[in-house]
């Protein structure tokens, strides 16, 4: 299994700008009012206040965050866990010094409660489970609660939060083994999903045998079997419901095998046996038919989202199901840690295409370019707009997830195994890398501003403006192996080394190259990679992949398309389904093309339409604020 580098330091781009309009964020939001919940419900005042007037000036957070939702509180587990992350690769000290404060307050909570409990909600909510009376999602709760305390353990070392999900574990011992006394389904009860990744982790931390209990508590669900069997356990299936149990699949594959994940350097626990009865065959090949069943035979939007109202669509069903409320943003965050993981396990890229696909048109379309704030779904019916989040008054699900989804970039760029670095992700970031041969110092940047790069294809204009002009530098101590993701879309490849143009063949699994350098140096294109080896001493290698606008039909309905360059889902700024004619897309648009003050050098992905009845501008969807947008256009081929 390949390792993340969880260390990457982003550069100026695009993902940075992202990342650091949301760490701002984290920074900005008032700590009392992220505790609020814990604090009440631990017999503490908020700011002082006794009587609340107006939410906004008594600083509350509101929404699902207010104290009369239940589904309050969770929203600090998420805000935890992107602190953790962002604290762990930036070294931000105010954001660390906040975090800490926050942790001692949590703390502070669960010594007034009793020594264990430590929720925004009260425990009679888990009561209520046992009776089978509605209650909203306490266990979801509970599980962003945990997440958040083990990230900051994971990521940090804080013993606090170790010791806060310690004596919480004891009180979940004690409910668990209550609850299957009176009620053994009460433990699937209240969207659960997350709990069994939670346990596993904190197994694998610690070597505490309290959690082998709560594991064998949480990983009998029935949808493992149904998915070991190869059965469509989805199809109008909550999305978010059932993604996270694939995530306690991917603990118990990795804790039964005794790999340790992506987090800080301690030392791991295996498993020993396997309380559902499942072996790590098992547990992976659940993974591996959920993926199968989720995206490969199912079929996805443009965006990779497959699901609509937070159910999945049924198989090959998507034009009927394209309306306001497509692509539920915790279902792309989710997808992408199943992606992630099974691309640590295979290093098959059609994973990383897919990351690269969610990044575009999911991480960056769903957040606002401008305030951060994220949005709950991404409307693709014709003529929509994005409804966005505010600061405080909203805290949905999504807004968990996309503060944590946009500290996790630097997580998806770098992998390595004994002695070989894999580039997964093409996002300017630098890093440095300890295989078994010693140490690799990499950094790449996005090339666009270079007018006279050796790497050029025949049609010399298209690859000087262009995004994918990638330039690394790379520095290591000894021979060393690296791997370039040449991305599914990539109409063309390019490379040199220091200038000098390396020779490729145009079959991307093709018998390696000759040799083109002076010294040591073996290239070669296979299982579409890039692979140079040598001893690096502060090389410069280019990289140009060459992207086209394509049509990308509905599986079921081939007369609709969306426009993709590259990874990019094109979004046109016009308020209906005005459709498309033309022999083939270079009869439908223009490239927009001018020289910028912007994150590049010159204006990308920008096109207009021509030949059209009423023409329209087209702009990354993931570029869309305010405007009316469509995706989805009907072809009509002349």
């Amino acid at each position: 299994m390949l390792t993340a580098d969880n260390s990457v330091e982003l550069r100026d781009g695009l993902f940075k700008s992202r990342m650091m309009i949301n760490e701002r964020y984290l920074e900005e939001l008032d700590s009392e009012a992220l505790l609020q919940n814990f604090l009440l419900e631990a017999g503490l005042m908020v700011n002082g206040i006794q009587v609340v007037d107006d939410p906004v000036e008594a600083k509350l957070h509101w929404g699902w965050e207010a104290p009369i939702c239940q589904l309050r509180g969770h929203f600090l587990g998420h805000w935890m866990s992107a602190a953790a992350k962002c604290c762990c690769a930036d070294d931000n000290k105010r954001l660390r010094l906040k975090l800490t404060e926050i942790l001692d307050r949590l703390a502070e909570c669960q010594e007034l409660n009793g020594g264990r409990w430590v929720g925004p909600i009260p425990e009679k909510y888990f009561e209520k489970l046992i009776r089978n009376e509605y209650v909203w999602s306490p266990q979801y709760v509970m599980h962003k609660v945990l997440m958040g305390l083990t990230d900051c353990y994971a990521y940090l070392g804080d013993e606090t939060a170790l010791r806060i999900v310690n004596n919480l574990a004891d009180w979940y011992t004690d409910w668990v083994s209550y609850a299957n006394s009176k009620n053994p389904n009460a433990v699937y009860m209240g969207e659960q999903a997350g709990m069994l990744e939670i346990w596993v982790r904190q197994y694998m931390l610690t070597g505490d045998d309290k959690y082998t209990g709560l594991i064998a508590a949480y990983a009998g669900n029935p949808m493992f079997s149904g998915l070991l069997e190869g059965r469509d356990t989805l199809t109008d299936d909550h999305a978010n419901a059932s993604i996270p149990l694939i995530h306690g699949a991917m603990a118990m594959y990795m804790a039964t095998t005794g790999v340790s994940g992506q987090e800080m350097d301690s030392e791991k626990k295996t498993m020993r046996g396997d309380s559902a009865g499942y072996t790590a065959d098992d547990w992976l090949r659940i993974v591996e038919n959920f993926w199968n069943s989720a995206v490969t035979t199912r079929g996805m939007y443009a965006t990779t989202g497959a699901n609509t109202g937070e159910f999945w669509n049924p198989k090959r069903m998507l034009a009927g199901y394209i309306c306001e409320r497509n692509q539920e943003f915790c279902t792309v965050y989710n997808m992408v840690r199943v992606a992630e993981f099974l691309y640590r396990e295979t290093g098959e890229t059609k994973y990383a295409d897919y990351i690269e696909r969610a990044l575009y048109n999911g991480f960056l379309a769903q957040q606002n370019r401008k305030t951060g704030m994220p949005t709950y779904f991404l409307p693709l019916k014709a003529g929509s707009r994005k409804k966005w989040g505010s600061k405080t008054h909203d805290f949905w699900c999504c807004h968990g997830t996309m503060v944590q989804a946009q500290s996790s970039y630097g997580e998806l760029i770098y992998y390595n195994d004994a002695d070989t670095v894999y580039v997964s992700q093409y996002i300017p970031s630098e890093c440095e890398i300890n295989l078994s041969s010693g140490m690799v110092h990499i950094a790449q940047r996005c090339n666009i501003g270079g007018h006279n790069s050796q790497v050029l294809f025949d049609e010399h204009s298209e690859a000087q403006t262009s995004r994918w002009n990638l330039q690394f530098n790379i520095d290591s101590d000894s021979e060393v192996c690296v791997k370039f993701r040449i991305p599914a879309w990539a109409k063309g490849t390019a490379v040199s080394i220091d200038g000098s143009v390396l020779k490729l063949g145009t079959d991307k699994d093709s018998a390696p190259c000759a040799d083109t350098l002076n010294g040591r140096v073996s290239t070669c294109i296979t299982e579409n990679y890039i692979c140079i080896t040598r001893k690096w001493s502060g090389n410069t290698v280019d990289i140009t992949f060459k992207n086209e606008v394509v049509l990308e039909p509905l599986p079921d309905e081939p007369s609709l398309a969306a426009l993709v360059d590259g990874p990019i889902v094109l979004a046109g700024l016009t308020d209906k389904d005005r459709g498309l004619s033309g022999k083939d897309v270079g009869d439908m648009l223009i490239e927009r093309v001018e020289h910028t003050y912007d994150i590049f050098t010159w204006k990308q992905t920008c096109y207009g339409t021509k030949n059209q009845g009423e023409n329209f501008e087209l702009i990354p969807l993931y570029d869309v604020k305010d405007e009316t947008y469509t995706v989805y256009f009907t072809i009509n081929n002349i």
